[in-house]
């Protein structure tokens, strides 16, 4: 007798979590490789490094080595992290800015240091527990290296391949222990990222999975801790407000007409953003501000003293100078206290003007181009452009569709002068004559990176995002039967 039975409906996963699960073995051989990767740099870096101190110390920890290491070395040794041990009361536990200041000849003292609070916290965590100055690079590592390894998983899941960019070009070596500056990319990228999850389409309900208000808001939380940290971070909250002001590029998608979209401007949710950065900054900044103003202030004080000489490694020093004459310092140093702020504003102003004009054009504000082109003004005009801001620049080349030579040419810039500057301070410091490769390695490194960043105040705004990062503004807005065909066409709808 024949089974009549029917036979069982054949079960198979729903559409969309098909769609999710697609490509996850390239994600994970991604993220396998970009990690070991990332791991041998990091180990690299500390080795390159360490090598500055070691036994025997001086009763203040100060290595008897420091800072020559390995003279022959290809890596300069020098690290701002170990030269810092002595000078801000770090090697005395000193907790940092509450009873600090900043004297009449401009040196800090009391436990101020010349970085944004929490900067100023990461170093007096490093220093629990360290006696000398090798000690306290060696904490200041175990700090630095869940951030490193936070932003290669990032930027792995936003570009995929391109992820390699920042793990195995070579500066994640040269400066990942160099200064504080992985906590700050970190913020950045992080921010990014909360756009991007925002943005993407939740498996379960076919929707974005957070508001565009909501995942700004928490963007612009981090960017401002990362104001905390050194700075810049803050400056994106400008352009990310902006995007959320013109919808996100949602008009456009839909085929809104421009004046449309520019009646529908979300003003509330702009405010919002702002209003998320400024009370956060707030927040972290006033415990510090009411338990010693004098030492918070400290650090402004210092950083607003500060002169563009040899060590600032900017356009001022190696160009300006020589416009206005050696023989005029006094000069030269209150028009680059003027220039300089004012050229800043100037490329911020430029960098948004050439955003709103792509807005009109495409329907969508570009905030990650505008935010990294307002980095490259700052970096081209402040009156310090250090070797290891490279960080800083490295995750927008990663994330925005750049030509390629332009980037290559970009790092062997920054290497070459990280090799000469350090150099040059020890031929200063020793009265030995001048080589002619370690001036002109300077100049070169300094110039061509001037050069280009002042192109990629352009490029940047109207460089494409990379995959699958672009397309994570892009959501299926699917309505489907039980047996829908998934080759069926969806509805593209924008983050």
């Amino acid at each position: 007798m024949s089974d009549l039975r029917p036979e069982p409906a054949t079960t198979r996963p729903p559409d969309r979590w098909r769609r999710y699960l697609a490509g996850r073995g390239t994600e994970a051989l991604v993220l396998l490789n970009s990690l070991i990767i990332t791991c041998y740099a990091l180990v690299w870096s500390y080795y390159s490094k360490a090598v500055c101190g070691g036994a025997p110390y001086f009763p203040d920890g100060r290595s008897h080595v420091w800072p020559v290491g390995n003279p022959d070395a290809a890596i300069p040794c020098y690290s701002d992290i170990m030269f810092l041990w002595v000078g801000r009361d770090i090697n005395n536990h000193v907790f940092p800015y509450i009873n600090g200041g900043i004297d009449a000849s401009g040196h800090l003292f009391g436990g101020s240091v010349e970085y944004p609070v929490l900067s100023g916290m990461m170093m007096w965590l490093g220093a629990i527990g360290a006696h000398t100055d090798t000690g306290f690079f060696t904490h200041t590592v175990w700090l630095l290296v869940p951030f490193a390894l936070a932003i290669t998983v990032l930027l792995a899941l936003l570009t995929r391949w391109w992820v390699l960019l920042w793990a195995a070009s070579g500066p994640l070596v040269f400066y990942a222990f160099h200064n504080w500056e992985l906590p700050v990319v970190f913020t950045s990228v992080a921010a990014v990222a909360v756009m991007a999850w925002g943005a993407s389409t939740s498996p379960s309900t076919g929707e974005r999975r957070m508001t565009l208000r909501n995942s700004a808001i928490l963007a612009s939380i981090l960017l401002a801790i990362g104001f905390c940290l050194k700075l810049y971070p803050g400056f994106f909250v400008l352009p990310l407000a902006a995007y959320v002001l013109t919808g996100g590029g949602f008009a456009a998608a839909k085929g809104v007409d421009a004046s449309s979209a520019r009646r529908a401007l979300d003003w509330a949710g702009a405010i919002w953003v702002a209003a998320a950065a400024a009370i956060t900054v707030i927040v972290v900044q006033l415990p510090f501000m009411i338990g010693g103003f004098e030492g918070w202030k400290a650090a402004m004080t210092f950083q607003g003293k500060r002169r563009a000489d040899v060590d600032t490694n900017s356009i001022w020093h190696w160009g300006f100078r020589f416009i206005v004459g050696r023989s005029h310092m006094d000069t030269y140093n209150t028009l680059v206290g003027i220039l300089s702020p004012l050229l800043i504003l100037s490329a911020w102003c430029v960098a948004m003007y050439l955003g709103w004009k792509v807005y009109q054009r495409r329907g969508a504000f570009p905030w990650i181009g505008v935010a990294a082109a307002m980095l490259a003004g700052f970096m081209v005009f402040h009156k310090v452009n250090s070797p290891q801001y490279m960080l800083w620049v490295l995750p927008f080349f990663v994330l925005l569709q750049i030509r390629w030579q332009v980037i290559g040419v970009y790092i062997v810039a920054n290497l070459v002068l990280d090799m000469t500057i350090f150099r040059l301070f020890g031929i200063m410091n020793s009265g030995a004559p001048m080589k002619w490769w370690v001036i002109g390695g300077v100049n070169f490194g300094v110039w061509v990176q001037s050069i280009l960043l002042v192109y990629l105040i352009y490029a940047f705004v109207h460089a494409s995002l990379r995959e699958p990062l672009a397309s994570m503004g892009l959501r299926r807005k699917v309505i489907e039967p039980v047996d829908a065909d998934p080759s069926d066409d969806a509805e593209l709808a924008p983050a």
